[in-house]
């Protein structure tokens, strides 16, 4: 029987849904946590045995790294949740068959707002204000916005007109 199925509740969570909420909770303290740290941070009455099972796997995925803490162990998340995301947006953009179709369709879905702060860090603008625990504003090893050099990568492309780069270049 489910943890959500011990409690009443009839949601399950989405797959992948779990690890998030514990690398949220992660991100959030700003330090290490024990696996009943971040149990009493989730939503729900999950088991003990679920987080330490989530937190033993995202360690086994290189996601987060764990010292001795008492008897067991405290977590904390390998890197930042802006360079975690972008992985995993490079990750999914990389599975694409046509690299430029799904990078013209991801920025036609973006809001005003985004689209002018992504076109801003293509020109080669800085962003706003310091990154995430203290790495500043290119994550924890200083590189532009996409990882790959000090101002981004790549001309413009992305104006209004609705170009987008050819399927060389990355964001």
């Amino acid at each position: 029987m489910s943890d959500h199925e011990k409690n009443g509740s009839s949601r399950r969570r989405a797959p992948g849904e779990l690890e998030s909420d514990v690398l949220s909770a992660l991100w959030a303290a700003r330090e290490p946590l024990t696996a009943a740290q971040v149990r009493e941070r989730l939503t729900g009455d999950l088991a003990y045995t679920t987080v330490l099972t989530i937190l033993t796997r995202l360690h086994d995925k290189g996601t987060l790294e764990r010292h001795r803490a008492g008897r067991g162990y405290a977590y904390a998340a390998v890197r930042d949740e802006a360079t975690h995301t972008a992985e995993r947006m490079h990750s999914l953009l990389e599975r694409g068959r046509d690299r430029a179709a799904v990078l013209s369709r991801f920025v036609s879905e973006l809001s005003a707002e985004d689209e002018q702060l992504l076109q801003r860090f293509l020109d080669g603008d800085q962003p706003d204000g310091d990154g995430p625990a203290g790495h500043g504003p290119h994550g924890p090893h200083g590189h532009g916005p996409n990882g790959h050099g000090p101002n981004g990568h790549g001309p413009n492309g992305h104006g209004p007109d609705g170009d987008g780069p050819d399927g060389d270049e990355r964001i």
